[in-house]
């Protein structure tokens, strides 16, 4: 009975991811594809950019039940010429420079077929997650590996940042199932949350926290 149960629920997530990603005004109807298997959705299919699979992969992560996500989307930019990895790389430093939130100077972006490599140093997590936010964005973007180191202007207080990002988590998401635990400037999160959307909202509070130099997500999504 179990597996007629399994093959149910696979059934409706797969139902769901499609209506999402029907839904989502970033994609278009009928280009990506989904398998589900225990939980596990597989995309498929063929997008103009990476921005777009991002928009898939975050899509299929929001339904419920949706246990993780293989990105299997083949990026294929437009047959017509498009832009030079020179174009890419200097719409990359205007995107990083019109953003007054994130450290230009202290970035440097490099291109190669479209793919854009980002290194540098920020002082909070949450502006290394700002940057590649904008440069996925890009038209002409295949893909980007985000190297940026963070470095915070003073250590943090094991304990107070602790109780802070206990408490900015119940307050953004009443997270009591969600354990932190700090091992010096590094946050271990750990528990079970109902949804990757949930996942996504822990860890993005866990980087604003000042002092914070890495994020190690533990987080499991179950019921």
């Amino acid at each position: 009975m179990t597996g007629v149960v399994d093959v149910r629920e696979d059934q409706r997530i797969q139902r769901d991811v499609l209506a999402q990603l029907a839904w989502d005004a970033q994609l278009q109807p009928n280009e990506i594809g989904v398998r589900v298997d225990q939980g596990v959705v597989t995309l498929t299919g063929f997008v103009d950019g990476a921005a777009r699979s991002w928009a898939a992969t975050r899509s299929a992560q929001r339904v419920e039940g949706v246990r993780a996500v293989a990105d299997e989307i083949e990026v294929r930019l437009p047959g017509t010429p498009g832009r030079t990895d020179a174009e890419v790389a200097l719409a990359a430093s205007r995107a990083l420079e019109w953003d007054s939130f994130v450290p230009a100077e202290r970035l440097d972006v490099t291109v190669a077929n479209g793919w854009l490599m980002l290194r540098g140093e920020v002082e909070f997590g949450w502006q290394r997650r700002a940057a590649e936010g904008e440069l996925r964005r890009l038209d002409g973007v295949r893909g980007l590996t985000n190297l940026i180191e963070v470095r915070p202007p003073a250590a943090a207080v094991a304990d107070r940042l602790r109780r802070d990002v206990q408490r900015a988590l119940m307050r953004t998401l009443g997270a009591e199932r969600v354990t932190v635990e700090v091992d010096g400037d590094t946050l271990v999160l750990a528990g079970v949350v109902r949804s990757w959307w949930e996942r996504e909202q822990v860890e993005r509070v866990a980087w604003s926290a000042p002092g914070v130099r890495a994020v190690h997500d533990q987080i499991l999504v179950g019921g």
